[in-house]
């Protein structure tokens, strides 16, 4: 008698979450790196249309965002199918949203950059050749709901550099390549 293969391990996601500035492409990118999982930036998901509103300044509304939303728990289920696990840097400001997300196929864990409102506003105005103006930060962070409680994720204070939020992320997770 043979015996059973082994378990595949659930393919998982980690959506890095907070509002335009507080890192989530940066530290996305380094996590995905370290974890050897597939990035995807979420702003790179977005409909024209919701990109030249915001180049205009006007903030997104939840019909805007409800197909983009979609878009990128589609694209998480893709990858989950395939067998494998990913990093998305992704606002997923409201619960709402993120319940939206965590319906993707495979585990979805949120990881909340908590930033302050002074420093992700100078960084926003730092950026060049990006959509999201620095007059939209208010917006978001009155629309910043945070983690409940019963959502699977953590908040992380961004203290130190991306490396360091990095491997704190990673650290607590209990996450190794």
């Amino acid at each position: 008698m043979t015996d059973p293969a082994p378990a595949v391990p659930e393919p998982q996601h980690l959506v890095v979450m907070g509002v335009s500035g507080s890192g989530k492409s940066t530290v996305g990118a380094l996590l995905a790196e370290r974890l050897g999982w597939t990035f995807t930036d979420a702003d790179d998901l977005h409909p024209e249309a919701n990109v030249t509103k915001m180049r205009a300044g006007t903030p997104l509304d939840d019909d805007d965002r409800a197909p983009w939303l979609v878009a990128v728990r589609d694209a998480m289920s893709v990858r989950a199918a395939a067998g494998r696990c990913g990093v998305v840097a992704c606002s997923a400001l409201r619960r709402t949203y993120r319940d939206v997300l965590a319906g993707a196929e495979g585990r979805v864990r949120f990881v909340h950059l908590d930033v302050t409102g002074e420093v992700v506003a100078s960084r926003v105005e730092a950026r060049e050749d990006h959509f999201m103006p620095s007059t939209l930060v208010a917006s978001q962070l009155d629309a910043l709901e945070l983690l409940a409680v019963n959502e699977d994720g953590l908040v992380v204070p961004v203290l130190g550099d991306a490396d360091e939020v990095a491997e704190r992320i990673v650290e607590h997770l209990g996450l190794r390549p």
